[in-house]
């Protein structure tokens, strides 16, 4: 058996000897050319995602909306983190943008390697981002549905019915708690697929250029 390992390593130098030679350089270009690409993909990405959200909170959004919000008394606070929310998010996809043009101007090793690693902070941020922004209207939705909401009443008086109302807000938190953290999963699988595998090719170019530097 070592014999034919031993034969079958020579064979694989030989053959070897007759393919072509890699420079620094091809290599270099190879993997910025990769990085550049995912780079562009990951700004485009986001502007899709930014037109779609922005398409399904505007649609359905009318006049009835805002004066339910009105009657829940968290229409100043929603309009604020709408704004918030679309101001933060086109600064996002600036970021996206100048990240791209950074690794297509990139002359070095280290500064692209820096560049991807800005890259992966970046869509980091943007992730958590979009999951507190829904955190928050979460929470204005449900304290404004459960203060000032049809069903209200009905439950303020089960509560006052439970005979111990800290135990019925605690169990009503709970349920809120564990709603939330289900919802927050599926948007952090949802994040982790859409940038996920992006992110990881972007992962393997930094380890090659790594071993480039040694």
């Amino acid at each position: 058996m070592m014999d034919e390992l031993e034969l079958l390593k020579q064979d694989w130098q030989k053959k070897e000897g007759h393919l072509p030679k890699l420079s620094y350089d091809d290599i270099y270009n190879m993997i910025w050319k990769k990085s550049s690409s995912i780079v562009k993909w990951i700004f485009y990405i986001s502007i899709i995602e930014f037109v779609f959200w922005a398409l399904i909170n505007l649609i359905p959004y009318n006049s009835e909306s805002a004066e339910l919000e009105k009657t829940w008394n968290t229409y100043g606070i929603s309009t604020v983190l709408t704004v918030v929310n679309y101001v933060v998010l086109i600064y996002f996809i600036y970021k996206f943008y100048r990240n791209y043009k950074r690794i297509s101007y990139t002359e070095s090793s280290k500064k692209l390697m820096k560049a991807i690693l800005d890259v992966k902070r970046t869509v980091t941020q943007y992730v958590w981002f979009n999951i507190g922004i829904f955190v928050a209207f979460l929470i204005i939705t449900l304290y404004g549905s459960l203060k000032y909401g049809p069903n209200s009443e009905k439950i303020m008086e089960a509560a006052s019915k439970a005979g111990n109302e800290v135990l019925f807000w605690l169990m009503l938190t709970g349920i809120f708690l564990l709603a939330v953290a289900m919802v927050l999963t599926l948007i952090w699988l949802f994040y982790k697929l859409l940038y996920g595998i992006l992110l990881n090719r972007l992962r393997r170019n930094y380890n090659e250029l790594k071993k480039l530097e040694v």
